[in-house]
């Protein structure tokens, strides 16, 4: 129901008075790390965002940015969907402040990472994307490093520990344990998380497809607003982010990743191995810290229902202030404590 309001001129002024006194006292009292903030940038961490290097490892040319010194305990931070490495511009350059080296990789799919060979299946399965990171471990001779990330990235950064825990040397999750497989997703969800994973559905069908390729930059916005709902970002920090969608096999490999995980899209074989063993869902016994926002709008598991899963030094942290799901980007500074507090628990 829409509401006509009458004012006379000195409810108004009174209103006006009101109102200014409201925002002052929210300038000098309140916290809300999910506003964006203009934060200051230092110039040689926005270059090495803007001019990423590129590296031979596996089956792709990974982009990837570099920030802090060579000689520093290696960090990996990993990005999920639809995002991109500039997630974690403001929290690297905190971590290269503190010693930390700092690389962070655009998944395949994603921004100026491509495949060496146009013959190779542009795959989204997870235990492919897992192997990209490995690889690129192994192509920058890193044997050991923290992994930290969200979504997609996050569920790679628990498989790495899950498979590899020699390479893994401490954890940060957000939303936890999101290792799974195809047939854990047979079984249906309540009403309430089913609605959650719309796009999911959406791009089962051929129609999600074509929609999806057709309104990629739009698609991904959206997706933007409902996961993170109290995130007041500008149409400059979506659009820097968006280019990285312009990757040529960025649509098949999200609609990869979705369908293989309904089951509705095969993998390859030569991941069979990798997938059974996360069919099982292993336990993680490396050092890890695991994050949730308050205001989280994607569907996501409840802390108490996967704390279990991490059998070595834990702990878990909710962040409140209208936190989404971007959480590495709405909340840098916390997230780089969680680096160093999982990284403390490693010692």
């Amino acid at each position: 129901m829409n509401m006509i309001l009458n004012f006379n001129k000195k409810t108004l002024i009174a209103l006006s008075v009101i109102m200014l006194l409201g925002v002052g006292s929210l300038l000098l009292h309140a916290q809300q790390p999910s506003q964006e903030k203009k934060e200051y940038i230092d110039p040689s961490v926005s270059l090495a965002f803007q001019n990423t290097k590129k590296i031979r490892a596996g089956l792709l040319d990974v982009g990837y940015a570099e920030v802090g010194p060579k000689a520093g305990k290696p960090v990996i931070l990993l990005h999920g969907w639809p995002y991109d490495i500039h997630s974690f511009e403001k929290s690297s350059e905190l971590l290269a402040a503190k010693g930390y080296r700092v690389l962070i990789p655009y998944l395949r799919g994603y921004g100026t990472t491509t495949f060496v060979s146009s013959k190779t299946v542009r795959n989204g399965q997870q235990s492919a994307v897992a192997l990209d990171i490995i690889a690129f471990m192994d192509a920058l001779k890193i044997d050991k490093a923290i992994v930290g990330g969200f979504d997609w990235g996050a569920r790679t950064a628990d498989i790495m520990a899950a498979l590899w825990p020699e390479r893994v040397s401490a954890l940060v999750a957000v939303s936890g344990y999101l290792i799974g497989s195809p047939e854990a997703n047979q079984n249906p969800l309540p009403p309430n998380a089913e609605f959650l994973w719309w796009y999911q559905y959406y791009f089962s069908t051929e129609r999600g497809y074509k929609g999806y390729k057709a309104n990629t930059n739009a698609f991904n916005k959206l997706i933007w607003k409902t996961a993170s709902p109290k995130w007041s970002f500008d149409e400059e920090t979506y659009q820097r982010s968006a280019k990285a969608f312009e990757n040529p096999d960025h649509v098949n490999i999200v609609i990869h990743n979705y369908r293989w995980r309904l089951g509705l899209a095969p993998g390859e074989k030569q991941y069979d191995k990798l997938e059974a063993k996360l069919a099982q869902l292993p336990d993680i016994t490396v050092p890890t810290v695991t994050l949730e926002g308050d205001a989280n709008g994607a569907a996501f598991p409840l802390p108490e229902k996967y704390a279990s899963k991490y059998k070595g030094k834990y702990m878990h942290h909710t962040l409140t202030g209208g936190i989404g799901h971007n959480l590495p980007q709405e909340a840098p500074k916390e997230f780089t404590a969680a680096i160093i507090e999982a990284d403390s628990l490693s010692k």
